[in-house]
Order: C-alpha cells, then structure tokens, then sequence
C-alpha cells in the first residue's frame, strides 16, 4: 500500500470515529486486528474491538482534533498524534465516578497496515493526566 493510501486510510478511520459510524469504523480493521489498549491488554479480533468500542462509546463521548498522521515509505506502519475532546458519561469499571466530566488530553496511537485495511492499532494517552481531570 502507499504512503498516500495509508494517511488515507488512518483519516478516515478517525473520521468514521468522530461520526460515530462504527459500522465504517469496524469495517476498515481486519478481521484479527491486533488492539493493544492503552496501559492495559491486548485484544485480538474485529469482534473483541467492537467489543471494546461499545464499552467505550457507553462511557465516553470522544471528538478527536489536531490529528497529523504519518506514514512509514512503504505504507506498511503508520503513527497519529492527535487532542482528545471528552466528555466522561457513565462510572468506567475500575475508574472514578462519572458525572459529566470534561476532559482534552493528548494521545496517539501506532499501526500496522495489512491488505488496505488496520491489522494493529495500538493506543496511549496519559491516564495519570486523565485521571486528575476528572477528579477535579
């Protein structure tokens, strides 16, 4: 894949993402995409990151902004930096009470591209930060 077909593919992923379009979201990952979350585990499986992004979406409410990608030459890996806009909707298992908390946090996030489609995205933010703003 090219350089230019994979920038093309991380911006419309974050794009369907700040639809909310998870069907086109979903549909851009391969079926054993690799999700490394955040200073967590890792996940494997179109089904589990949906999994996943249902648990997310009942929690937070996310725009992200400023995102610039970045691609390898061959179009093979890809990294974005980008702001998180959040909005903390329903208490998160293990996290601080959820009472419509605000939240901007830096992030990004590092790929692997496969056949034209994400086979790994692996995700950081600083929970430390996010944690104290939502504290607050």
């Amino acid at each position: 894949m090219s350089r230019s077909a994979t920038e093309a593919l991380i911006f419309d992923y974050y794009q369907a993402f700040n639809r909310g379009d998870m069907e086109t979201f979903l549909g851009l990952l391969t079926d054993d995409v690799i999700h490394d979350i955040n200073q967590g585990s890792r996940e494997v499986g179109r089904d589990a990151f949906a999994g996943f992004m249902v648990k997310m979406n009942t929690s937070y409410r996310e725009e992200l902004k400023n995102i610039v990608i970045m691609s390898s030459p061959d179009g093979d890996r890809a990294a974005a930096e980008f702001v998180v806009h959040g909005e903390y909707l329903q208490t998160d298992e293990g996290l601080p009470a959820a009472n419509g908390q605000t939240y901007v946090l830096p992030a990004g996030a590092f790929f692997e591209i496969r056949a034209g489609k994400v086979a790994r995205v692996t995700n950081y933010y600083n929970l430390e930060d996010w944690l104290r703003q939502v504290a607050g």
